[in-house]
């Protein structure tokens, strides 16, 4: 990893939302009901993670415009932390 995604998976690892999150996106595109269903994170809670994802690079929404039924994939940063964090076992 170079030192921009070391920085972004500080981020990430420091809060169990955010890395369940990134696991959950993992090689997909998903609204954030997929999200928090598929990571186990109550749907209140989920707008504020993601935001946080897309903030520090690690996600992205594809659909700009739209304020419901928005779609989030990883970056190429957040597809590398997603797989550190297979294969540590995180």
């Amino acid at each position: 990893m170079d030192d921009e995604t070391l920085k972004v998976f500080a981020y990430v690892n420091i809060s169990s939302y955010r890395v369940r999150s990134v696991k959950a996106l993992k090689g997909e595109v998903k609204t954030p009901t997929n999200i928090a269903r598929d990571a186990d994170i109550k749907l209140n809670h989920i707008s504020k993670v993601l935001r946080q994802l897309k903030e520090c690079g690690a996600a992205v929404y594809l659909n700009e415009g739209a304020k419901r039924g928005r779609m989030y994939r990883l970056t190429s940063i957040g597809e590398e932390i997603a797989d550190y964090l297979d294969n540590t076992g995180h």
